[in-house]
């Protein structure tokens, strides 16, 4: 696991940005359509603002390549304003010339929703696997939606979301009682398969979250520990995130070099 202290949430944006474009380079070398996992929440626009001026500047292309979300509420209705779906639209399918057909979300409206579960993992496959999996971490050290004590090698399925989440999340619904109680996420075991992952985090509510991901056990309270089993995984921080770091300085001295 790779750790990079950034100054400002602009060069943790461009940090992760730079990572991304580089495992998209190498599929496309390959001669690969690439394919990328897109979190929604604040903590990845910054890196979708980065990703962007690298296209502006034509230095990366995205038009051809496909993209995963990781979860979805269920029961929101279509073209809801905090539905991911239209989230994922707003902040990477128009900004980063993605082609929407590509652009794939979990369907939380579906009638089976187990079956959309293990519809979405055949989807996946069938791409070709995630090349670099985007993730966000929250205050409770969730990944996608897979709550505290989520089994280490879930898969896509649905989850009751934890008042804390819920809570967290409030801040984008008119109150909290509009936000969804369930959602449909990508696991954990399928975030593990993606061949690299970036994780990002900014402020001082995801210190705690921080600390347990990069320096705790690797446990089922934090789900996101579980990219300590991960042969790729970079961790993008602010300060802030990573001021209960007891190795703070190690990690800078490493990106160092």
């Amino acid at each position: 696991m790779e750790v990079i202290i950034c100054s400002t949430d602009g060069e943790v944006g461009e940090k992760a940005a730079a990572t991304v474009a580089n495992k998209v380079r190498q599929a496309q070398a390959s001669g690969r359509k690439a394919v990328i996992g897109v979190a929604t929440g604040s903590s990845p626009l910054s890196t979708y603002t980065a990703l962007q001026q690298l296209i502006d500047r034509g230095e990366l292309d995205l038009s051809q390549a496909y993209a995963f979300a990781l979860d979805e509420y269920v029961g929101l209705p279509a073209g809801h304003p905090e539905s991911y779906c239209e989230v994922i639209r707003k902040t990477v399918t128009e900004p980063l010339n993605m082609i929407p057909a590509q652009v794939n979300v979990p369907n939380g409206n579906a009638e089976k929703l187990d079956q959309a579960g293990a519809d979405y993992e055949k989807a996946i496959a069938a791409a070709g696997g995630v090349d670099i999996q985007i993730l966000g971490i929250g205050s409770n050290g969730h990944i996608g939606f897979n709550e505290p004590i989520s089994s280490l090698s879930s898969r896509t399925r649905v989850v009751k979301l934890t008042e804390q989440t819920r809570q967290d999340n409030a801040r984008f619904f008119d109150s909290l009682d509009d936000v969804p109680g369930y959602a449909l996420t990508q696991g954990l075991g399928t975030i593990l398969d993606a061949r690299a992952c970036v994780l990002v985090a900014q402020g001082a509510g995801k210190a705690a979250a921080v600390k347990a991901l990069v320096e705790g056990p690797v446990s089922a309270m934090c789900p996101a520990s579980v990219l300590q089993w991960h042969e790729n995984a970079t961790i993008v921080v602010d300060e802030a995130a990573a001021a209960n770091l007891e190795l703070a300085d190690y990690y800078r001295a490493q990106a160092s070099h």
